[in-house]
């Protein structure tokens, strides 16, 4: 997964990391909405939220 930050920074993370998003479909995938101002990322299908600060400091998802 990449996420580009607003600064031009580019986040790129194994998807294995989020096993939710793994097994998702593509358009499960592609439903997604920031969070606030951008501090995260919300699959509403999936229930599953990422935030830009957890993927700065390399944490996978819990479980």
């Amino acid at each position: 997964m990449i996420v580009s930050l607003v600064d031009g920074r580019r986040i790129a993370v194994p998807l294995a990391w989020f096993p939710c998003l793994v097994d998702a479909s593509r358009e499960q995938l592609e439903n997604w909405a920031l969070l606030g101002d951008g501090e995260g990322i919300h699959w509403p299908e999936l229930d599953e939220d990422i935030s830009v600060t957890g993927l700065l400091r390399g944490e996978k998802a819990a479980g």
